[in-house]
């Protein structure tokens, strides 16, 4: 499934050998990847048994191949199916595949004020973004933009009794582009965990959640700079954490000098303005998933009450002009790797 837009994580790992008196050298990480999702998945594992390696991939491989089929925005599948019988309004039973995300994401939509609206698939397509090939422009028309706004298709509208579910606007064409990664990261996990596993990162074309530790020492990534080369920051992670980030420089293309990106401000239709991208750090993969696409709608203005709402304690926003916002407790996180600082607005804590 070619989930729209969030830039690549580069994973700092390293090998760390074990030597002993005689003793061949080995190695306690594996690493491996997957293609799934239309990116890259990869896996590091550390200091699991090869039986332990051998249950994973499989978990993983399994576990991508359904939801890739399930829960894909434009080819036939169940949520293709569901999409379907929403626009007729009448009660159906929801796949059992479909109906926890639209669950979650309802909940989401909720606190999030309407920010992250899985349920603008319309919008999406209009622009262009549900193909495995970039837009080349123009952009829609103005009218057709205006037209689905005004219908405002809302999770709010699917009603759900029991396992069956129903939409009372036609407009409503759910993609769970901005949340399903997320989703699939922490169901991953859990399945690990339950296979024994406690040392992992599962890194989703950079929407990732790792637990454990890399040996005696925490998890380090690294978020790459949205508007030059290398990397702009690093953060140690410990326990189980997941980062997320949103950006406008995977899926976009340009029309006269501008860009477009895939990030949809439902309010508008158009695409959200005045953020490169937003990093989140939380607990859930799924909620900093949908917090990312939030935050980057709600934009370097009106991000902090969004987060609160949400429950998100470290937000970090990259504005148009390259001004760093984040909250005072992500402040302390965050290592910058450049040797010229960007300039940083703090925020009140969260």
């Amino acid at each position: 499934m070619n989930l729209p837009g969030r830039h690549l994580l580069l994973l700092t790992l390293g090998l760390l050998l074990l030597t002993g008196c005689g003793a061949a050298r080995q190695t306690r990480i594996h690493h491996s990847q997957l293609l799934s999702f239309g990116t890259l998945v990869d896996i590091s594992l550390w200091d699991a048994s090869p039986e332990q390696i051998e249950n994973a991939e499989r978990i993983i491989h399994d576990e991508l191949h359904a939801m890739h089929h399930d829960w894909h925005a434009w080819q036939p599948g169940p949520l293709t199916e569901t999409n379907q019988q929403l626009r007729g309004g009448e009660w159906f039973v929801c796949p059992p595949a479909i109906l926890p995300l639209i669950v979650q994401a309802k909940q989401l939509y909720q606190r999030s004020g309407g920010l992250f609206n899985p349920a603008i698939g319309q919008l999406v397509a209009l622009w262009g973004f549900h193909s495995d090939t970039l837009p080349k422009g123009p952009p829609p028309p103005k009218e057709a933009i205006a037209s689905l706004v005004a219908r405002k298709p809302g999770m709010d509208a699917i009603v759900i009794d029991g396992q069956r579910i129903r939409s009372t606007n036609p407009a409503v064409q759910l993609d769970f582009g901005a949340f399903a990664k997320g989703y699939a990261v922490d169901r991953i996990i859990e399945k690990l965990i339950a296979n024994g596993i406690g040392n992992a990162i599962i890194n989703a074309g950079g929407d990732l959640r790792a637990i454990g530790r890399h040996g005696d020492r925490p998890w380090r990534i690294g978020i790459r700079n949205p508007r030059g080369p290398g990397v702009l920051a690093g953060i140690e992670l410990s326990g189980d954490e997941s980062v997320f980030t949103s950006g406008d420089y995977e899926r976009f293309f340009r029309y006269r000098g501008k860009r477009y990106h895939h990030i949809i401000d439902p309010r508008t239709g158009y695409p959200a303005r005045g953020v490169t991208s937003v990093t989140v750090i939380h607990d859930n993969a799924a909620t900093a998933d949908a917090a990312a696409t939030a935050l980057f709608v709600a934009g370097p203005e009106e991000w902090h009450p969004i987060a609160r709402r949400m429950g998100i304690k470290y937000v970090m926003v990259v504005d148009d002009k390259g001004r760093i916002h984040m909250n005072p407790a992500m402040a302390r996180r965050i290592q910058f790797e450049s040797e010229q600082k960007p300039e940083v607005v703090l925020s009140k804590p969260l």
